[in-house]
């Protein structure tokens, strides 16, 4: 007698294709069309080690899976129904894609046999809506093109300049059958390599040569560092020759406060923005020169510096300031080529420069600190961060959300206790409001033994509180959200001060008690109003074993960051 053979459904294929690169989690909500795929998670799928986690819209689920690939370095996956469901995931994909995040969107298709009809949720062009926001899209019918499709969106979320992808399913394919070893679902290893092209040695040499021969040198240390994982090779070539190094937002952990080399991170700390403005020769490590780096132009940066360009995407060499060396590659093979050919020369024990930018920033430190010190009522924005960043552990991630608290928190996010890489997540790129409780979520769920802490304004935080249902629901611990709350779209509001003439208008929010809003989700809530209980509320949020919420009632205040963003133009 003959065994009977398993018959799977295309439900099933996506579950095994996806566990073979390794997915954990899929970020979502359900829809009709997914019917099958939740099966075959609910029949085997959790016990082979992915599951999905229920988010209460689908904005929120993209937001998780951006946060979650953040801090492991790994793409994160997200889903949503046809039509309404697809629709909400695109401000999330948008501000992964902006700041270069590899997020796998799966969404599905009504049934081809209601194609151009008026059926629910139908003839909407899902993959041209994505088009503009993701790297690479995929639309499939068949149940065999599966396991091809999920390799080919992969490979293209890591490959090169990591960005979302998009992979659109048709209720057919899912509804399909057959049997299960007629189908092959390749290892990553089979069809993406792990080992990155090396690099020209005359290049090497060139770009060496420029460093050395410099009197003002300084490295930027950006997005393609961290994703790269090359901060060990970072920190042993600048203290190899005693280059200074910045950071940009993406690239806050990718070397150390506690290394010799390190100057500040982005262009608004005072001895970053001297380095910019007074260097001769400029290396960029993975940095794409956007509006946080002043767009590379003048006044903050120097038309007649030279600038060696390393970037994984040619398509960014030269793209915003103009190059003397551009140089097409990883940044981690790039540095242990330029450490390995670095030995051959003479190294350097001391550099004035150096010595020059970090005493400034030193002065920095202790002006910054002061006025984050003192007692007032209400709270001072830099008192809170100071508070905050003096509890948080050692090895905790933190979340920023919102317009001039990130500023604040931001001046101070190297001065107080080492940064680690991937442990500072932030929307940076697109300025998406409403990150804190999904990034929270997803970073959690990627990290779960390390404490997450988020500081969020008051208006950004409102954005997607629903889902503070969700981190209550998962029991999520050691998990903590502090509102800023100064009633106040605080950034907006500082333009209209600082340019019309403190014309206020749909800037000023109502009082609101965001602790008790958190209670009626399932987290611990509180409110403060005293500078010196904030740190004993954090300590009872950590100790409360929930995810927790303190509206910390802040004075309105500008940071000088807005100040500078606006003499740029950007607010």
């Amino acid at each position: 007698m003959s065994e009977e053979k398993k018959i799977i459904n295309g439900g099933d294929v996506l579950i095994k294709s996806l566990l073979k690169e390794g997915v954990e989690y899929m970020f979502g909500i359900p829809g009709g069309q997914f019917l099958n795929m939740y099966d075959a998670v609910y029949k085997w799928g959790k016990e082979e080690g992915i599951q999905t986690i229920l988010f209460r819209h689908e904005q929120a689920a993209a937001h998780a899976a951006d946060a979650y690939a953040r801090v492991t370095n790994k793409p994160g996956v997200c889903f949503g129904t046809v039509g309404p469901g697809a629709l909400h995931l695109v401000p999330g994909i948008g501000t992964a894609w902006s700041d270069n995040i590899p997020v796998i969107a799966i969404i599905p298709q009504v049934n081809s046999s209601f194609d151009d009809s008026f059926t629910l949720q139908g003839n909407l062009d899902q993959i041209t809506m994505f088009k503009p926001i993701t790297k690479y899209q995929r639309s499939i019918r068949d149940l065999d093109k599966i396991p091809d499709a999920v390799e080919k969106c992969f490979r293209h979320a890591v490959g090169g300049r990591p960005r979302p992808v998009v992979l659109e399913i048709y209720e057919d394919a899912f509804l399909e059958e057959i049997e299960e070893e007629k189908i092959n679902i390749p290892s990553p290893e089979q069809y993406r390599p792990k080992v990155k092209p090396g690099i020209d040695p005359n290049s090497i040499e060139q770009a060496l040569d420029m460093l050395l021969n410099a009197e003002k040198p300084v490295i930027i240390s950006g997005g393609g560092v961290m994703m790269s994982e090359a901060w060990n090779e970072l920190r042993e070539f600048a203290e190899m020759f005693k280059i200074p190094v910045m950071t940009t937002h993406r690239g806050i952990g990718t070397i150390s406060d506690d290394s010799e080399c390190f100057i500040g991170s982005t262009i608004t700390i005072s001895s970053a923005l001297h380095a910019a403005g007074n260097s001769d020769v400029v290396l960029a490590l993975g940095c794409k020169f956007s509006y946080c780096m002043g767009h590379g132009d003048e006044p903050f940066w120097k038309n007649e510096q030279k600038l060696i360009q390393v970037d994984i995407d040619p398509t960014i060499i030269g793209r915003a300031k103009p190059i003397s060396l551009g140089i097409v590659a990883d940044c981690k093979v790039f540095l242990s080529q330029m450490i390995k050919a670095g030995k051959e020369r003479k190294t350097i024990e001391e550099r004035e420069w150096l010595d020059t930018l970090k005493a400034m920033r030193e002065k920095y430190k202790k002006a910054t600190l002061r006025k984050a010190t003192k007692d007032k009522v209400p709270i001072l924005p830099q008192r809170l961060v100071k508070d905050v960043y003096e509890f948080m552990d050692e090895d905790a991630i933190l979340i920023m959300d919102g317009g001039d608290i990130s500023c604040f928190a931001l001046e101070q996010v190297n001065l107080h206790k080492k940064v680690n890489p991937l442990s500072i997540v932030q929307a940076i790129g697109m300025g998406h409001l409403g990150t804190a409780v999904p990034y929270c979520i997803g970073a959690k769920l990627g990290q779960p033994d390390k404490q997450v802490v988020a500081i969020a304004g008051d208006g950004s935080f409102m954005i997607n509180v629903q889902d503070l249902e969700t981190a209550a629901r998962l029991e999520l611990k050691d998990l903590i959200i502090v509102v800023a709350n100064n009633n106040a779209w605080g950034m907006i509001k500082s333009g209209q001060k600082l340019f019309m003439g403190k014309r206020y208008i749909d800037v000023d929010l109502p009082e609101f008690d965001y602790g008790k809003c958190a209670e009626g989700f399932g987290c611990y809530g509180e409110s403060i109003t005293d500078p010196n209980e904030i740190i004993p509320a954090l300590e009872r949020a950590k100790n409360s074993g929930k995810p927790a919420v303190l509206d910390v009632k802040i004075k309105f205040d500008i940071p000088d960051a807005t100040k500078l963003m606006g003499s740029m133009g950007i607010l």
